[in-house]
């Protein structure tokens, strides 16, 4: 076995103490990195965070029935690590993924909640147009063209002001669904 000089140790154990978070001030306890994790702002076509498309809601998680549901066969989760952000869970797995006003949440590409029609275009050119069911035009829906084949798709709901109104992530029929689990 090869032994490192002195030197190549400090430079090792300097290298993983950058690695780890700072205490804060006033905090002389550092917490394992695990427990400072903050949660996932980023959702992508497989979910946020632990919620996954196409999974059961993870045992343990945040994401909890709160209020009243509609009925057996489709449920509703919220957690309160992702304000504004609701999931429809239909025989048992999660099937649709909404990012709501209240929600920071965003796309890898930086597409939120009030970001421009024309910036969504920019990034999603193809998406299918469809009318708001229930706002006149301009308001629209903009689905990707793969939604119909049962991957994990998305759905962005424009406003008649021009703007992301809604962002869904999921699979069909449910990503469609205009009223939760309606």
């Amino acid at each position: 076995m090869k032994h490192l000089s002195a030197a190549a140790v400090t430079g090792i154990i300097i290298a993983l103490s950058a690695c780890s978070p700072a205490p804060q001030a006033g905090n002389t306890a550092v917490a394992p990195v695990a427990e400072q994790a903050a949660p996932s702002r980023t959702i992508g076509l497989d979910g946020l965070g632990s919620l996954k498309i196409g999974e059961p809601v993870p045992a343990g998680s945040s994401w909890k029935e709160r209020g009243a549901q509609t009925s057996e066969a489709c449920r509703t989760v919220t957690s309160p690590d992702y304000p504004g952000v609701y999931a429809i869970v239909t025989d048992g797995k999660v099937h649709r993924i909404t990012v709501g006003q209240r929600s920071d949440v965003r796309l890898f590409e930086g597409i939120g909640v009030g970001a421009s029609e024309a910036d969504v275009r920019k990034w999603f050119a193809g998406f299918r147009e469809t009318p708001h069911k229930y706002e006149a035009a301009p308001a629209k829906y903009l689905t990707a063209p793969n939604a119909e084949s049962g991957d994990p798709a998305l759905r962005f709901e424009i406003g008649s002001d021009g703007n992301v109104r809604l962002i869904h992530v999921g699979t069909m029929p449910v990503l469609g669904y205009v009223e939760a689990c309606a």
